[in-house]
């Protein structure tokens, strides 16, 4: 509960570049339009690459970005044995990005040496098909069905595919999106009512001087 809104722990750290910055505040502009036409959007949300102490920049991991903001809210895990890549527009369209066929490989390689299980892959932007150039492993894996390569869209699509629950819409109950709609109501409800509690409270007694004698 708060209203610092998305804190880009990068940014604050001198760490992050002005295309992530970008790519962070773009995630705001999402959260609006799609769950604070009816409500305030009252909330307080941290993102950061965790243990990293080099400067990044680009916004290749808006999408990644905003499943996790998402997760959060909705209380929902999300599936680790998916890597994700896409730019992410204000209406959660996932655009291209740079360097997709070098990332799915490297993916593809740390799930090698830990075990292909036929259910491990990868979320790239449907824009970004055209510039598949895999190595011929990973094009046999794939061949194969222990690899998996899922161009989407729109996050939606994404949301499915790492929750296992349909993304629907904010008034469907069931869905990802009814969730986060009912936290965030939640959430601005609590922060109203903290601030009533403090204005309806008892007022503080006066102070009172003593004249000097």
């Amino acid at each position: 509960m708060g209203t610092s809104g998305i804190v880009n722990i990068e940014r604050e750290a001198k760490l992050s570049g002005s295309t992530h910055d970008k790519g962070v505040l773009i995630l705001g502009g999402y959260l609006r339009q799609m769950y604070a036409q009816d409500k305030p959007l009252t909330l307080s949300a941290s993102l950061c690459f965790e243990q990293s102490y080099s400067g990044i920049d680009g916004d290749s991991a808006s999408s990644t970005e905003l499943y996790a903001l998402l997760s959060r809210l909705a209380n929902l895990p999300l599936r680790q044995d998916l890597a994700v890549t896409g730019s992410v527009n204000q209406w959660g369209e996932v655009q291209a990005i740079g360097g997709v066929n070098e990332k799915i490989e490297g993916f593809f390689d740390v799930c090698v040496q830990r075990g292909l299980t036929g259910q491990q892959g990868v979320l790239v932007p449907q824009a970004n098909v055209r510039n598949l150039m895999l190595r011929h492993d990973v094009v046999e894996a794939i061949q194969q069905g222990r690899f998996h390569v899922y161009p989407v869209t729109h996050v939606d699509q994404g949301l499915a595919l790492l929750t296992g629950v349909p993304a629907g819409d904010t008034t469907t109950e069931g869905t990802v999106h009814c969730m986060v709609n009912a936290r965030l109501q939640q959430l601005a409800k609590d922060i109203a009512a903290f601030g009533n509690s403090g204005r309806n409270g008892a007022r503080p007694q006066e102070a009172t001087v003593a004249e000097p004698e």
